[in-house]
C-alpha cells in the first residue's frame, strides 16, 4: 500500500507541474514521466494518504523527491528565519538573468527602428602577441546602426548607493576602465553602465553622463538605472526613454 500511495503522490507532482512548466525541455521530460505514471490511479490532491508512506532501506532514494512533492502538493513555502523541516531553495545567478532580461527587453524597445542588437557579442581582443589575440572581450549588449557600433551596454546586478553615502554612487574603478575598453576596441563614442534601481536611491532612475578622458571628450559613460519592479511593458517603456538619449532614430520605435 505504501508504494502504490507513493506513486500516487508522485502522480498528482507530475500532474501540477504539467500545468505550470513553459520551458520546451521541461515539457518533453514532465511528459516523459505522465507516461510512466500512466498506469497509477490519479487520486485529488486532498485524498492523497501521505500517512501511508514509509521509507525504509528499500526505496530511502525517494525522500528528497517525497519531500519535494510535498512542498510543490501543499502549497508550503519555506522561510530562511526558522524551521526544522528540509526543503528545496532555487538559487539564480542574478547578473546573467539581469542581463539577459535586459538584453530581450532592449531587442523589444528597438524594434523597427533600423538598430541591431547583439548579446554577448564583439569578441575583439584586448592584446596581441606574434598574431595571436589575448584578452577576448564579450560585451554584455552591442548596438550596431549598419556597420557601425553605436552603443555597448554593460549591465551589472548591483546595488548603487545613494550619492549622498558615495559620490562615486558605488560604481567601480573596474567597471569604469571595463567600458573604456569597450569604448577603444568597438571605436563607440557611447558606452553605458547599467544598474537595476531601488528604493533607496532618488525615485526617477539615474542617467548620469561623463565625458571619456578629458573634459568635453566626444566619447562619453554613461551611468545609469532600470527600475525592474512592475510590468515588462513599463520596462520597455523605460528603455526607450534612456535609449532616446543616446540613439535619436529610438525616439520614433
Amino acid at each position: 500500500m505504501g508504494q502504490v500511495t507513493l506513486n500516487q503522490v508522485m502522480r498528482a507532482a507530475v500532474t501540477r507541474l504539467q500545468r505550470v512548466a513553459q520551458a520546451p525541455d521541461n515539457q518533453r521530460i514532465l511528459r516523459e514521466l505522465g507516461f510512466a505514471y500512466a498506469d497509477v490511479t490519479e487520486v485529488p490532491i486532498p485524498a492523497l494518504r501521505w500517512d501511508q508512506i514509509i521509507l525504509d532501506r528499500s526505496n530511502q532514494r525517494w525522500r528528497e523527491l517525497l519531500s519535494f512533492a510535498r512542498l510543490l502538493l501543499g502549497d508550503r513555502h519555506q522561510q530562511t528565519s526558522a524551521g526544522a523541516v528540509d526543503g528545496h531553495a532555487l538559487l539564480f545567478e542574478m547578473n546573467a538573468l539581469f542581463e539577459q532580461y535586459v538584453a530581450r527587453l532592449v531587442t523589444r524597445a528597438l524594434a523597427g527602428s533600423g538598430y541591431r542588437v547583439a548579446a554577448q557579442g564583439g569578441h575583439r581582443d584586448c592584446l596581441f602577441e606574434a598574431g595571436a589575440g589575448r584578452f577576448r572581450t564579450k560585451p554584455d549588449l552591442i548596438i550596431r546602426q549598419g556597420d557601425r557600433t553605436v552603443l555597448v551596454i554593460d549591465t551589472k546586478w548591483k546595488r548603487m548607493a545613494p550619492r549622498i553615502d558615495d559620490p562615486k554612487q558605488g560604481v567601480s574603478q573596474a567597471d569604469v576602465y571595463q567600458l573604456m575598453a569597450y569604448s577603444q576596441l568597438y571605436r563607440c563614442p557611447e558606452v553605458m553602465l547599467l544598474y537595476p534601481h531601488h528604493g533607496d536611491l532618488p525615485p526617477e532612475p539615474i542617467c548620469t553622463r561623463y565625458a571619456i578622458a578629458s573634459d568635453g571628450a566626444e566619447e562619453t559613460l554613461q551611468v545609469a538605472t532600470l527600475d525592474v519592479t512592475g510590468p515588462a511593458h513599463a520596462h520597455i517603456e523605460a528603455l526607450k526613454h534612456l535609449l532616446a538619449r543616446t540613439l535619436p532614430a529610438a525616439v520614433a520605435a
